[in-house]
C-alpha cells in the first residue's frame, strides 16, 4: 500500500496503489486530511488505477473525505476505477454522493 499526492489547480489528487481495506485505511484517511489542509484544497480526487482490492473500509475513507471536502464547499471525485472496484462502488451507495470518472482531467473539468 501506497500513496501519492499532487495538486491541479484547487484539487488534491491521492493516488492510492494496492489494498484499500481495513489494515491501511486508518493510515490512508490521516494522510490524506493532512495533505488536504497542508496544501490548502477545495476538492479531492481519489485515483484508483493502481488499487487492486478495496472492502467497506475504503468506502468507509471515501464517505469520510467527502463529509470532511463538503464542509469546505468542495466535491469528491473518483477516477481510474477497474471494473471490480466500480461495481463495489455502485453497490454500496458511493455513485449518489461522488462521481466516477475515467480520468483526472475529466474529473477537473466537471468540478
Amino acid at each position: 500500500m501506497g500513496i501519492k499526492f499532487s495538486k491541479k489547480e484547487d484539487s488534491l489528487i491521492a493516488k492510492i496503489e494496492g489494498e484499500l481495506d481495513h489494515h491501511v485505511s486508518e493510515n490512508i484517511k490521516n494522510a490524506i486530511n493532512e495533505e488536504y489542509v497542508k496544501k490548502s484544497c477545495r476538492n479531492l480526487i481519489f485515483d484508483l488505477k493502481n488499487v487492486n482490492f478495496m472492502d467497506s473500509s475504503g468506502i468507509g475513507v471515501i464517505i469520510g473525505r467527502y463529509k470532511k471536502v463538503k464542509e469546505n464547499n468542495g466535491k469528491v471525485a473518483i477516477v481510474n476505477a477497474n471494473k471490480q472496484l466500480h461495481k463495489l462502488i455502485e453497490v454500496s451507495g458511493l455513485l449518489r454522493i461522488v462521481k466516477c470518472y475515467n480520468d483526472i482531467e475529466e474529473a477537473l473539468k466537471d468540478m
